[in-house]
This record gives C-alpha cells, structure tokens and sequence, in this order.
C-alpha cells in the first residue's frame, strides 16, 4: 500500500458491499448487531449498563450521548453534583467513592469525569472488571500510571473499547491535515511545532488551611491518592483552579496541551519518543510551569525519516503562534523539505518555506479518497463499545501522546536532555529522572486494584 494512502486509525473504511447492507437495513428500519441479529434502533439488549464517576462538570457533557443507554450509577464526591445529575438519570444508584462504584455488578461501561489525579486509577480498575471506559484527557498524571493503564488495555483490546476526551478530534480538519501531511504537502516531514498560549497564575504554592470543607463535599475522597493537603475552596470551581498543582495534575500539559498535541500528533504515526528536553520559567515544586519549551526525537517509522516535535506554551506559545497566519492560542506547524502547514483545530494553510515560493509539488486528494467522517466523538465510543472497538483516541494512541508530554515535564524540572527507552520505560541518563516516572500514593490507595 502506498504510504500516502494508509487509512487513517479510527477512520474504518467502507465496501460496497457493507454500505449495502447497512443501507438495506435501515430502509427496514433494522440495525445489524455485531451478532448479526437485527433488532429495532436501540432496544434494550443492546443497551449499554454505564456508571458516571464525575457527575456534573465536564461529565454534562456526555449526557446526550449516553442518555438512550441505561445509567446504572452516578459517582461524584460532592452530593450536590449526584443530585443534579440525578435530575437526568433518576434510575441509577449513588456512590461518593468510585472504588464502590465499580464493584456494582452489572456495569458494561465507565464514563469518567474526575479530577486528572484519578483518572489512570478510574481506568485502570474498570479495565481490570472487564468495563469499557471513556476517560476525559489526561489519561494518566504520571509516565507510570500511562504505561499500566495502555499495557491493561492492550492486554484486553479485543473485548474492550476505550477513547480519551479530546473531543476536538471528531473535527473534518484533522482529517484534512493528516491527508496532508502523507500525501506529501510539507515534502520530506522533518519538524512539528505545537503550542498553547494561555498563561493563567492563580496561585504560587498550595493553598493555606480555610476551614472545614462543606458537609456535601468529602474531601478526603477529592484528594483521593494523592498527599493529602487542608481544604481551601480555591481548588475548586473549574479545572484550571486545581489542575496547576503537582499533586492534582499536569497544568498546561494535561489541559489545551492534550488537545493541542492531538492535533500534530494524528498525523504523524509517531511512536515513543527517544529524548525529551525542555526548558522554562525557574522551577516551582508546588505549580506547574506556565512557560516552558520541550523538544522530542522520534524515530523513523515506514513512510517518513526520524523527525522532532517540540511543544510551546505559555509566553514561550505565544511568540510561535505569530507565524502561523491564523494566529491560532492552540495550533501545530508541520515543516518539510518543501513547504510548512500550518493548522488549528478548525483550519489550515499550506504555505511555502520561503516567500513567492512554489506549492506545485502538491495535489490535494479526490473527495472520493478522503477519511470518512467520525460524527459524534462521544458516540463513535458508544457504537465502538457495542460494536468493532475502534476509537480513534483509545488508550494506546492517546497513552503514547501523554507518556510523551509528562516526559517532557520530567525534562523540565532535571534540566537536563534525557535519553528515554520507551520499551522499557526508563530514562538511561539520569537518575533522579527516573525517581519523577512515577509517584507515591497515600495508604489505601493502589492503582492496580
């Protein structure tokens, strides 16, 4: 096959013959099941049990998606959020603790919506009852728990079906510029940029003691595996308020970063990478940096040469994106030996390497050669779960992108260039680095439980 045309992962094509089929099916108003049963549009045998674990927040966001299935159990450490959440779903039982959540029997699937410290742990432990999972980006806080969470699910890859939150992949634009990339726009691909440019600073250091949390809120399970630190409503009231702090995320990496590095990550077929360096604004052992610049060596796969990406963020993204003519917050810059494409999550440009500069070299692919559409992000995981399993950002796809990302945070706080062996999981160059690959949980806490 040539290289230019593989087809795209979680883009499934189709023959002839399915398309006729399908079409025959639904003129009967009649869906075939991937027993090959037909059966009304969804009846409840093929209807998925779910359990919620973050019912309010980002969680709202897959009510629709979800809401034609039987919700079977709604998990939130605040009361508050289960009781709005209930005003959807009255039928399912409430938990305060996933770990009791997912020992509910009957449960086929797992929605999570949870603060990005709990999410390898959430994955992991509905991975291990043989539960589909949908887990909002980050997949993982630490280059450990991505490892364990993406070995479980290759381990059960042909029962399970998993997709991580970014959403902005369903958009036609990714697809339009992955056809790009290998139907050779930008030449011989040798360099990818990625940036973000929010530079939020809420806070310096972990917040001070401000009294007893609300009686609807049980802290100690919010804080979950993590060390443990006096309540201070300043952690809540929105990701960015929590997500800047070590013990409870990545910052930038796991917020715009996941999406961003999506977008320059799908067309590129990238594998682990081989080194990880960054640089940034002096080292603060509570926050997250704000500002900071990592570059990474990829290998060669079997359609293009070793190449580097390096992601920007902060002050650092905003300075990359004045070249890009969007002048996209979030956005990637793939660079060849021919030309630059320059992208966003909702546009692109193609543009010559120096001015008045020829793009003769490249024809844009027939309509009819194009990746078929996604439609809903949400729902392909649904279809997926009942269906073949395919997701385009399952655990391995989106896994290697956040195992590389928090290398990069790694790299930031050794200082250092870090030769990394992806097979093993282990920096060959620097020890302390390797004591940063993962992180000690509070007693009662495991991830692989």
């Amino acid at each position: 096959m040539n290289a230019s045309r593989k087809p795209a992962a979680g883009r499934p094509t189709i023959t002839r013959r399915k398309l006729l089929q399908s079409t025959m099916a639904a003129g009967a108003g009649l869906t075939i099941l991937p027993s090959g049963v037909l059966a009304g549009p969804n009846p409840p045998s093929n209807k998925l049990n779910i359990a919620v674990i973050g019912a309010w927040g980002r969680a709202r966001a897959h009510f629709k998606s979800i809401q034609n299935e039987n919700v079977v159990a709604l998990c939130d450490v605040d009361e508050q959020n289960l009781a709005k959440a209930a005003e959807t779903f009255p039928g399912a039982k409430h938990y305060v603790d996933w770990r009791k959540c997912l020992q509910q029997k009957g449960i086929d699937a797992v929605v999570c919506s949870t603060t990005d410290h709990t999410h390898a742990f959430i994955a992991n432990w509905a991975l291990n009852r043989d539960m589909h999972v949908y887990c909002e980006k980050p997949l993982a806080n630490t280059v450990e728990e991505a490892r364990v969470v993406r070995a479980k699910w290759l381990s059960k890859k042909d029962k399970l079906a998993t997709q991580v939150g970014t959403q902005r992949h369903a958009h036609p634009n990714f697809d339009r510029v992955r056809e790009m990339i290998l139907d050779g726009a930008v030449g011989t691909l040798q360099h990818v940029h990625a940036w973000g440019d929010r530079e939020l600073r809420y806070n310096t250091s972990y917040l001070p003691p401000a009294g007893d949390p609300p009686a609807h809120l049980h802290y100690d399970l919010w804080i979950g595996p993590s060390p443990m630190h006096p309540y201070n409503p300043g952690y809540f009231g929105g990701c960015l308020k929590w997500n800047m702090f070590w013990d409870f995320g990545g910052g930038q990496i796991g917020d715009m970063g996941s999406h961003t590095m999506d977008l320059a990550w799908y067309p590129i077929d990238a594998s682990l990478p081989t080194t990880a360096e960054a640089f940034g604004e002096d080292f603060n052992p509570d926050i997250t940096p704000v500002d900071m610049t990592a570059t990474f060596e990829h290998p060669a796969n079997d359609w293009r040469p070793a190449i580097k990406v390096t992601w920007y963020q902060g002050a650092h993204g905003k300075a990359r994106k004045e070249m890009d003519p969007f002048k996209n917050g979030h956005g990637a810059l793939f660079v060849g030996d021919k030309a630059m494409l320059a992208a966003g999550f909702t546009n692109h440009k193609l543009l010559p390497l120096k001015e008045g500069g020829s793009l003769d070299h490249y024809t844009p692919r027939p309509q009819s050669e194009q990746i078929p559409p996604m439609g809903g992000f949400q729902e392909q995981w649904v279809n997926a779960c009942k269906g073949d399993l395919k997701c385009a950002c399952d655990f391995k796809y989106s896994g290697d992108a956040i195992e590389q990302m928090l290398l990069g945070l790694i790299a930031y706080r050794v200082g250092e260039k870090l030769q990394y062996d992806s097979k093993a999981g282990r920096v060959t160059n620097n020890g302390p680095a390797n004591e940063l690959l993962s992180r000690k949980y509070r007693d009662g806490w495991v991830l692989d439980g």
